[in-house]
């Protein structure tokens, strides 16, 4: 990276100088111009830092500003209903949409910062990739998967559940099983539920029953721990994930069920 480069640079001139003008003697020319190269990655790593922070925050705050913006506009749904949902809902997708292309778009500044911070192209892989995935633009997802870093469960899932998707029944096994085992107690709930869910979904009953268990070994979930009794009793048409709410719906792989507003007609109470 271009600033252990320059904080080499930086030591070697310290030494160098030091060495030229015959001001110090060896021992002390190597441990200042140590110290020229730590305290030039110092500087100009905090110096980065507030800059991808600021850029981080800029992404942030485009999210958060069209978050406000629909949870206002639902809550003025609340008070006075719209005459369709459904239109409604397109409303929303509309307007999701504006707020996470605005989003995209703003997260360029951080290229520029790219070369100068490690691992800093990956995390605006994995960033763009979430907000893809949210557009549901999954040919964009897919192509930048393999650049992206799944350090939390919800950025996992995404991965995992774009393996089901594609077929990829082995590689879903194996990156499933390797998330989980860096897991502390309490974590990864969804991740638990998706492959479970996924089991199901492949009439192996059994050995979503096992991860349920494995699951309940770990956390404290209703959910979980409901899905695990279905399968336990052959209730296999009462799973659901409908429990973990946003979370599961953001995968995409389920729809929510919106039940219709039953209209009054005059006289009628």
């Amino acid at each position: 990276m271009y600033t252990i480069l320059i904080s080499l640079l930086l030591g070697v001139l310290v030494g160098g100088l030091l060495a030229w003008t015959h001001a110090a003697r060896t021992l002390w020319i190597v441990l200042w111009g140590v110290l020229g190269v730590i305290a030039g990655q110092f500087a100009m790593g905090l110096f980065l830092r507030r800059k991808v922070k600021a850029a981080m925050d800029a992404v942030q705050n485009v999210l958060m500003a069209g978050q406000k913006k629909a949870q206002q506009k639902i809550n003025h749904w609340q008070m006075r209903p719209p005459g369709s949902l459904k239109q409604a809902q397109l409303e929303l997708e509309r307007d999701q949409r504006v707020f996470i292309e605005q989003a995209l778009e703003t997260s360029k500044l951080l290229e520029k910062y790219a070369r100068w911070t490690l691992l800093l192209d990956r995390q605006i892989a994995t960033l763009r990739m979430q907000l893809h995935y949210q557009l549901k633009e999954f040919r964009k997802v897919d192509a930048l998967m393999p650049k992206c870093m799944f350090m939390d469960p919800m950025t996992a899932a995404m991965k995992l559940a774009r393996l089901h998707v594609r077929g990829e029944t082995a590689a879903a096994e194996k990156f499933f099983h390797k998330q989980t085992r860096r897991l502390r107690y309490g974590q990864g709930t969804i991740l638990y539920a998706l492959y479970a869910w996924m089991l199901v979904q492949r009439k192996e009953v059994a050995a979503a029953h096992k991860v349920l268990v494995r699951a309940c070994e770990k956390m404290e979930n209703e959910v979980i721990k409901a899905n695990r009794d279905h399968l336990a009793n052959n209730r296999v048409n009462q799973f659901s994930n409908a429990g973990l709410a946003e979370e599961w719906y953001a995968l995409g792989l389920e729809q929510p069920k919106v039940k219709a507003q039953r209209q009054r007609h005059p006289g009628h109470f």
